[in-house]
């Protein structure tokens, strides 16, 4: 049994949950851990001076859950996957090949959400983006292999792109 570990991150609303969740309905026995389920209860995320909630830092998040399902798939990626009631599936790629999609905007930093109510005005510009740029630095300085997405493009181009990227790393690993 071949296992791959595909990581996909990026700012908030950049376009992540979609893209894996197009992955995994190409990829075969595929699975998708997403970070924006492992928030913590809003009631314990702190505000900064301007009021804006803190969600873009990982102490809003319960990563030890999340690294928990991350290493229980590695253990057995075929249990944890029926155990979430995913079966065998989708089309490309061998049965003895399992793949788990960990998406979310900081997952490289430690290792689709819906806004109710909207963000308040100037949030976006005030806290996420630069957020995103403070967190991106950090995980350049420390993840290798890093592909870059332009996501500006066609959400059909982006999933084209990282689907031949996978295929290609499943050939390498072959060999």
């Amino acid at each position: 049994m071949r296992k791959l570990i595909i990581g996909i991150g990026g700012m908030t609303n950049g376009g992540k949950t979609t893209l894996s969740k197009g992955l995994q309905e190409l990829l075969r026995n595929s699975l998708v851990i997403s970070q924006d389920n492992f928030f913590k209860d809003d009631s314990v995320v702190p505000a900064d001076v301007n009021g804006f909630k803190q969600y873009d830092t990982l102490d809003a998040l319960h990563m030890d859950r999340m690294m928990a399902d991350i290493g229980s798939w590695q253990e057995d990626p075929q249990g944890f996957m029926t155990s979430r009631g995913h079966a065998e599936d989708t089309a490309f790629e061998p049965s003895n090949v399992f793949v788990l999609i960990v998406e979310g905007f900081l997952i490289f930093n430690h290792g689709s959400r819906v806004y109710v109510p909207p963000d308040p005005p100037g949030y976006f510009d005030g806290y996420v983006w630069p957020m995103y740029l403070k967190n991106r630095k950090v995980m350049e300085e420390t993840v290798n292999d890093i592909v870059f997405l332009d996501g500006t493009k066609k959400s059909e181009m982006l999933l084209s792109t990282v689907l031949a990227d996978i295929q290609e790393i499943l050939k390498v690993t072959e060999r």
